[in-house]
């Protein structure tokens, strides 16, 4: 099949089901793996070029709902006649596996997703039993946006990674999975651990210094402490089996006795788990 992906995370399942080499476009955003930065860019993800869609000839496009604006590409799609399916926009963990078997089984790589699911899971299982022997859980705030401050709330898998790295996230108490706050209510909740990952910009872009030079940040448990953090978002904040690299990551940071230390290969970056 010739496929196009217009969504990180959607090149990325492609990949984890080893179908890196049917891919004929994709989004200006997608960058793992490596051998997708020489296919055709067809634009970003909210705004994306049907026409040269269209001249590529796909067998299927792997469309996302996951930004607001995304229905505009399936909009075209559908008003061109272009073959599509939208992955499901997941919001938990579970879910993220799950996305594995449902672009496996648009793609007929049953047998590979299925694989690569039970991978997925065993990982998770294996990180579960970890955490159970943490007996200092650590508190973790996760900021994903500065101004306004958005940090996660229960509904989101950064609620559940913290929890398998043997932390909680102070926003857990929040049903959201998005959550607007503000730099009062951070300062009030005092985190052990703060992970600054700004969705879309790269970590070498993001300055510290934002953060330190916001009201009394230097009275709080993770500054006196030196847990600042700045973390990949594009490890973190995409929903696709790349979050167990992320998972590694920062559970090596919170309690490195117990946990694996990171490994930048372990998430299978060969393109299968």
């Amino acid at each position: 099949m010739k496929l196009i992906s217009i969504c990180p995370s959607n090149t990325e399942l492609v990949a984890y089901l080893g179908l890196t080499s049917s891919l004929i476009g994709v989004d200006d955003y997608s960058d793992w793996p490596e051998s997708v930065n020489s296919l055709p860019r067809l634009g970003p993800d909210l705004n994306i070029n049907m026409d040269k869609v269209e001249e590529l000839k796909p067998d299927l496009v792997l469309a996302s709902l996951t930004v607001p604006g995304m229905e505009r590409n399936i909009d075209e799609l559908k008003k061109r006649n272009i073959p599509y399916i939208i992955v499901p926009n997941p919001t938990s963990l579970q879910e993220v596996g799950e996305s594995l078997l449902f672009v496996g089984k648009a793609t007929n790589v049953e047998d590979k997703a299925k694989e690569c699911f039970d991978t997925y899971n065993r990982i998770l299982e294996n990180y579960r039993l970890l955490s159970n022997k943490v007996t200092n859980r650590k508190n973790i705030y996760w900021e994903w946006w500065a101004k306004p401050i958005f940090t996660p709330g229960a509904t989101n898998w950064l609620t559940e990674i913290s929890e398998l790295a043997g932390g909680k996230n102070v926003f857990q108490d929040k049903p959201q999975a998005s959550v607007q706050t503000d730099w009062e209510e951070v300062k009030e909740r005092n985190p052990d651990v703060m992970c600054i990952i700004w969705v879309g910009v790269q970590k070498e872009k993001v300055n510290p210094k934002v953060i330190l030079k916001r009201p009394q940040s230097e009275q709080m448990k993770a500054i006196k402490n030196n847990q600042l953090y700045i973390l990949e978002e594009l490890i973190f904040c995409r929903p696709s089996p790349r979050l167990l690299l992320g998972l590694n990551k920062i559970a090596s940071i919170l309690h490195p006795t117990i946990f694996p230390p990171f490994n930048s290969q372990g998430d299978g970056s060969s393109g299968s788990l």
